[in-house]
């Protein structure tokens, strides 16, 4: 595994669940507490996520955190 493919993984995966769920990113983020520009960093993958921040985004959109970074 390449260095930042992680983070291009749990964005794939937060993209998908948006999606699946019909929300827009604005929606999205507001709803996990983040502004939407940082939304759509994660999304890209172009935001380096803590391990806790990672915790707290899988526990308010409802899926473990191995859901998240399930490649």
């Amino acid at each position: 595994m390449a260095v930042g493919d992680l983070q291009r993984i749990v964005g794939r995966n937060l993209r998908a669940y948006r999606l699946a769920k019909g929300l827009s990113q604005e929606v999205f983020a507001d709803a996990l507490g983040v502004h939407r520009t940082y939304m759509g960093g994660l999304e890209r993958g172009e935001r380096n996520l803590t391990l806790q921040t990672l915790e707290r985004l899988a526990e308010e959109i409802g899926v473990g955190v191995e859901e998240l970074l399930d490649g």
